[in-house]
């Protein structure tokens, strides 16, 4: 009996593991890569070291227009079995942080290279330099269209993840695909990327990076907070906190809503300890002048464009900033935004529209905080995928 053939376009993260799981369920597996090779994403994450997943299980880790969804995928391949599974192939993980785990090798690039040893192992043939044009299909027989080539199967993953990021290559064109065989696509954006602003006097603090906490209001609301090392620029606020928000900020601020930032120098704080604390910092230190007041408490550069406001008890609290752009999807790890998850049945990842079409990965609206999470949904989407699509 011939093996149920199954094509997956692109050979990304969820690609890749797709590839293996529909391999291991029987399948015989191409994957379409458009790179020069694949797994090219996974080696750049993480600064090249690969945070691959995340042993907090935060409720605010992912964000999707349908949040049970996600939570479903995840539940049928967990971080427990990401850890197994990784271990099994040789990968070592450490944990740093508390709970962000590395491979012991201190590279990204042997992510990759265990999954392509795997793959290859169970006999999944990967191509690459092919670029999909179109898929279409004939009976029961998927064809999927390249430059060159035309290619044939019972079953399709499309795994070829999101406009984000000038390093995958990835030019969005799995939308297409998507939308052309009938499926709705909520509109993309950039999310955990740096954000732009506008606020007089504050190019002077370029370049500083402070501990901080961000908040986020739209419209008057606030409807996003985090705290960690923010990263000061003449353009407006990075770092990690705000790549954390960066999702919501964007879809706001697309919308047309009044999208503001709150910086908070000083978070340990409240108000009216704040208030306390400048007093005793005047009265302990009296021989100080204006310039020297905040030595040894902000970087210089920042020290001076708190002082330079008329309310410095303000400034440190809640120094304000209107967001008025963000960088482009190029410069950002994700997209937000992608295939409509309601169209896609949680259980098999299998399309509810068209028979035999499969998702995984960052096409699907589903995005995840900094810190692993968006690769953990890259192997539960693409297991879950890959098991579902190569059984007979």
């Amino acid at each position: 009996m011939d093996k149920k053939r199954v094509v997956i376009i692109g050979g990304g993260a969820s690609g890749l593991m797709a590839s293996i799981a529909a391999a291991e369920n029987g399948a015989a597996v191409t994957i379409l890569e458009q790179n020069e090779k694949p797994g090219k994403k996974i080696c750049a994450t993480g600064n090249g070291k690969c945070n691959f997943t995340n042993l907090q299980k935060q409720t605010d880790a992912y964000r999707s227009d349908n949040p049970g969804f996600w939570e479903e995928v995840l539940n049928q391949f967990s971080v427990e079995n990401t850890v197994d599974f990784f271990t099994e192939l040789g990968l070592y993980p450490v944990n740093k942080n508390n709970g962000y785990l590395y491979p012991h090798s201190g590279q990204a690039s042997s992510v990759a290279e265990v999954l392509c040893m795997k793959a290859r192992s169970l006999g999944v043939k990967i191509k690459t330099n092919e670029q999909v044009k179109s898929i279409s299909k004939e009976k029961n027989i998927w064809k999927i269209h390249t430059q060159g080539w035309t290619y044939e199967g019972y079953a399709v993953i499309l795994a070829n993840g999101s406009r984000a990021s000038s390093i995958s290559g990835s030019d969005g064109s799995g939308y297409e695909i998507a939308a052309a065989l009938g499926h709705s696509v909520i509109t993309p954006l950039p999310a955990l990327t740096a954000l732009k602003c506008k606020n007089t006097g504050f190019s002077g603090w370029a370049g500083v990076r402070t501990e901080g906490k961000i908040s986020l209001y739209a419209d008057g609301k606030k409807i996003a907070e985090e705290t960690g090392e923010l990263q000061l620029t003449d353009y407006g606020v990075s770092g990690i906190p705000v790549f954390q928000i960066s999702r919501y900020a964007i879809r706001a601020f697309w919308k047309g809503q009044k999208t503001e930032l709150r910086l908070n120098f000083l978070p340990e704080f409240s108000r009216e300890q704040l208030a306390a604390f400048l007093e005793k910092r005047k009265q302990d230190s009296p021989y100080k002048g204006k310039k020297e007041f905040f030595t040894g408490l902000f970087p210089d550069k920042l020290a001076k464009v708190l002082l330079a406001s008329k309310n410095l008890e303000e400034a440190i609290y809640s120094y304000p900033l209107k967001v008025t752009g963000y960088q482009p999807f190029e410069q950002a790890q994700v997209c937000s935004g992608g295939v409509d998850t309601r169209e896609v049945d949680a259980k098999t990842l299998e399309s509810r529209l068209v028979p035999g079409l499969y998702f995984a990965g960052e096409l699907l609206d589903v995005d995840g905080k900094c810190g692993g999470y968006n690769l953990q949904w890259a192997w539960s989407s693409g297991y879950a995928a890959g098991m579902n699509a190569g059984r007979s």
